[in-house]
Parts: structure tokens; sequence; C-alpha cells
């Protein structure tokens, strides 16, 4: 199956960086990403609110590159977890679950190195298209330890008033060079959609049509879905998730069929693939 693309996250990247130098190392401290980031609560509040999922169909932007008024018609946004919600809005909060950002790679080298997944040579293995270090999920006591990290991320999340999670990269183990199964992927996804619902907050697959059943069956709430239309793959995700699906195409040949077949019953969107602001040369952004 074909790569599906990412947006690039250069800035947020940076953001990350400067997160990690301010984060406090505590027991199973992690590395911040930006505003917010070394401050999240440790353990979800008592007053948690109940888990709300998108509805299906509901108008959608992806502005996981940089935040921007949503246009007429948005009732549901995607932020990186490093922005704010966007006010009378569902709001989901990205999050790089199974992957490390760039520029936090010499944090996680320092102070926990052996939670990244290592070549033969002790180099850690990389997702060449986005130069992420992938995590090393491949036993339990692994996939716990990263679980309080990535779960500290989630509660930040609720922390900010967001309703729900995207989890990124699911579909890890399609890059660890056969170090990683589906199934480690999916271990370590049950313990971060468990960690999800206790803050409050809906969880959302990203990519892996493939798994979406599975995917549903361990907890997931709703699916994000990249060029779906594009690679021909949105029916799993729709079957799964009872049409709760968040398609983001990157090509207008994707975008028509996306429109084509799913535009009545499932959320697309078209965005460029650096996920730009409105306003900055280079946006795209048009829905079915």
């Amino acid at each position: 199956m074909a790569r599906l693309p990412r947006p690039l996250r250069s800035a947020l990247s940076a953001l990350a960086l400067a997160g990690v130098l301010a984060a406090t190392a505590v027991g199973c401290a992690s590395p911040g990403d930006g505003e917010g980031g070394d401050s999240a609560p440790s353990s979800p509040s008592a007053t948690a609110r109940s888990v709300v999922p998108p509805e299906p169909h509901v108008g959608f932007d992806y502005q996981i590159g940089g935040s921007y008024p949503p246009p007429p018609g948005v009732g549901a946004v995607s932020r990186d977890r490093t922005a704010k919600p966007a006010e009378g809005l569902y709001n989901i909060c990205y999050v790089n679950a199974f992957q490390a950002q760039p520029d936090a790679t010499d944090w996680w080298q320092q102070n926990h190195p052996d939670l990244l997944l290592t070549n033969d040579d002790g180099s850690p293995v990389m997702d060449q298209d986005w130069d992420e270090a992938l995590f090393d999920i491949s036993t339990p006591a692994k996939r716990e330890r990263l679980a309080a990290i990535v779960g500290d991320w989630i509660d930040g999340c609720a922390a900010a008033g967001y309703q729900a999670v995207e989890a990124d990269n699911l579909d890890s183990h399609e890059r660890s060079e056969g170090r990683l199964t589906p199934e480690h992927d999916l271990a370590f996804a049950t313990l971060i959609v468990a960690r999800a619902h206790e803050a409050g907050l809906a969880i959302g697959q990203k990519n892996a049509s493939e798994l979406a059943q599975r995917g549903r069956a361990i907890g997931f709430d709703f699916a994000v879905a990249e060029e779906c239309g594009q690679y021909d793959e949105c029916g799993p995700y729709a079957t799964a998730f009872d049409n709760r699906v968040l398609v983001i195409e990157y090509e207008p040949k994707g975008l028509a069929r996306a429109c084509e077949r799913w535009g009545r019953t499932l959320s697309v969107v078209l965005r460029d693939t650096d996920v730009r602001p409105a306003g900055e040369t280079g946006y795209v952004r048009a829905t079915c």
C-alpha cells in the first residue's frame, strides 16, 4: 500500500524543541512542544467530561500547520496540541503518538534513549519521509512508559479545552524495517485510547485503513484519514466508524474522488500539503 503523505510541521517542530528545553525531568518527564507543554496535569480531572465523538459529515478544517479563523460552515477543527482550541467548535488535538517530532529526537536520545526504536548499529529507526524517529513499542514495559509520556500530552489537550485527540502514526510498523508489527501498534493504541477516555476525550485513529475494524474494537471513536479518496481507502473507515471520518485530501483528483463517493456522508476537505494558515502563500482549502 502506498505511504500516505502527512503535512510538514517544521514550524511546530521548532516549538517542540523550545518545549523540550523547558521540560521538567520528573519521573517519566516528556518533551513539551509548545505553550503549556510542560504544565499539563499528570492525571485527568476528577470531573472529566463525557466522551463525545464528532458528528458524521460535520464541516471540517485541518489546521495542524497553524491556526486561523475557521471558514464559514466549519463545525470541527483539528489543531496541533500547542495551539488553542477554536471557540465554539468541536476541537481535535493533534498528537504525534507513535513517532518523535523531528526537533525532539535529541531530547529522546538524551533522556529516554531506550524508548526509540534502533537499528543494529544503535541508531534510531527513522521515518525517512518526515525525519521522525520511531518509538519502540515492542514490549509491554516500553509501551507503558511511552503511554505515560503521551498520556500527559493527552491530558494537556483536555486541560486546554479540546474534545478529542488525533493520534498520528498508527501505521508506524510500516516504517520500522520489520521491527514492529500491527499488533505492537494496536497494543500501544489500546493504552492511549484508555488514557484519552479517562481524560474525557474522544480519540481518532489516524490512517491505517486496513486496521480500521481492529481500531474500532480497541476503542477508537472516529477516524482521521489522509487521502483515502486518492487511494480508494475511505470505505473501511466509513464502515468501522459509522461515517465518523474526517478526510483530508492533498490533490484535486483525490478531492474529486472523495466527493463523488463520500461527499454526502463523510467530512472531506482539500488542504495544501504544508497545511498553511489562511493568508500565507500556498494556502489551499476546498470542500465538496
